[in-house]
């Protein structure tokens, strides 16, 4: 397979993720914002966070879909994957409290199955960020001609 094509995958796959978790925190906003007010980490920036989290996420999904931007919007998708992770194995270890802050079928996944969701896309961005490297389109170009 194409190495372009394997990133348009990826690419895909964290659009269909980030414009469905959006839109889900959307649509129930009044309990996303009341779950983010109940995260003992959050709580003290809950209002901002349940706004900025989805917008984000529908940035970075326009970013995914712009071919000049895609590679920032890995990199954007990286980032949020590692903070979403982070947050959850911060919360596991440290919180006498666990809240639930995702939407959609997302939220019907136990704590330790998020982290081996999100540690898949960890993967996938990372592979896709990779694969994206100008070395790597190169080589690949050098090897189909010989």
């Amino acid at each position: 397979m194409k190495r372009s094509t394997i990133i348009e995958i990826i690419s895909m796959l964290f659009i269909i993720l980030f414009v469905y978790t959006a839109i889900s925190k959307f649509m129930d906003f009044s309990v996303f914002s009341e779950q983010i007010a109940t995260s003992p980490i959050l709580a003290p920036v809950a209002s901002w966070i349940a706004w900025v989290v989805p917008i984000v996420e529908i940035l970075v999904s326009i970013a995914l879909l712009i071919p000049a931007f895609r590679l920032k919007g890995l990199y954007a998708s990286l980032a949020l994957m590692l903070g979403f992770t982070i947050y959850i194995i911060i919360i596991l270890n440290f919180s006498p409290h666990i809240p639930c802050s995702c939407g959609g079928v997302i939220e019907l996944m136990s704590w330790r199955e998020h982290l081996v969701f999100n540690s898949f896309f960890i993967v996938l961005a990372i592979l896709a960020i990779w694969l994206s490297r100008p070395h790597i389109a190169r080589l690949s170009s050098s090897n189909s001609h010989s």
